[in-house]
């Protein structure tokens, strides 16, 4: 399956053959990778080198390295998780600008809210004021509820890349909410006018994506994003 390593880049032509094999199908989930020994055969490299790239290769979610008798290198399922690891990173360790990632969010989070008001049925409407009503219940109890009311902030707007129904989409907004919190909590001061002002944002979303009027719900959740940059912007001076 695998041919000699170019020496000049053994370790990274190691990796590539092997991501090549899974991308392509060549090698499918649950497939086992051939023996340690029969692969540095075939790539011609040494154990170290070719158990530093399998140990790569497992950190990208492309394989399971198992111990024990029945051990060896499993082939995962390839998703979009693995796609958006990298960058996920990024964000959570704040290693963004701020300014850029919420240029980013303004885009893609305005067509997702677009696409969301055209393609909403009645249960996806039904489970968004389902989430409206929980952050109403949160910012109603006040500032000790901060954290609650941010948390469904976060889940309604996944709720948006679900009912748009791209994967594309979905998979990175889930990798940008998971992780934007830290940026919140650096950024972002715990103000009982700021959770007003989100509340009413959510709850203008939630009645444009139910009247499926697209370009109002495109507009109002750019604008949202806008705003918040700015509160965060002005903490941050």
């Amino acid at each position: 399956m695998f041919e000699q390593a170019k020496q000049s880049r053994v370790f990274q032509d190691v990796i590539h053959q092997i991501e090549e094999a899974i991308l392509q199908g060549k090698l499918k989930a649950g497939d086992k990778l051939p023996a340690e020994r029969e692969l540095k055969e075939q790539f011609q490299t040494s154990r170290g080198t070719l158990r530093e790239a399998l140990r790569v290769l497992e950190q990208k979610g492309l394989i399971a390295i198992k111990t024990g008798m029945n051990g060896g290198s499993i082939v995962k399922e390839v998703t979009t998780h693995q796609v958006s690891e990298s960058l996920a990173f990024l964000i959570r360790y704040q290693k963004i600008p701020l300014k850029d990632l919420s240029e980013f969010r303004e885009g893609v989070e305005g067509i997702v809210a677009s696409l969301a008001a055209e393609r909403a049925k009645k249960k996806d409407i039904v489970y968004l004021k389902k989430l409206l009503e929980e952050a109403r219940c949160h910012f109603e109890n006040g500032i000790s509820h901060w954290d609650d009311f941010i948390d469904i902030d976060n889940t309604l707007h996944m709720a948006l890349a679900q009912i748009a129904g791209n994967q594309v989409y979905e998979s990175v907004l889930r990798m940008v909410h998971d992780n934007i919190i830290r940026y919140y909590n650096r950024f972002l001061e715990k103000k009982p006018e700021i959770m007003e002002e989100n509340y009413r944002d959510l709850c203008d979303i939630v009645k444009a994506i139910e009247s499926g009027r697209k370009d109002e719900a495109r507009f109002i959740v750019q604008d949202h994003v806008s705003r918040f940059k700015r509160f965060m912007e002005e903490k941050k001076q």
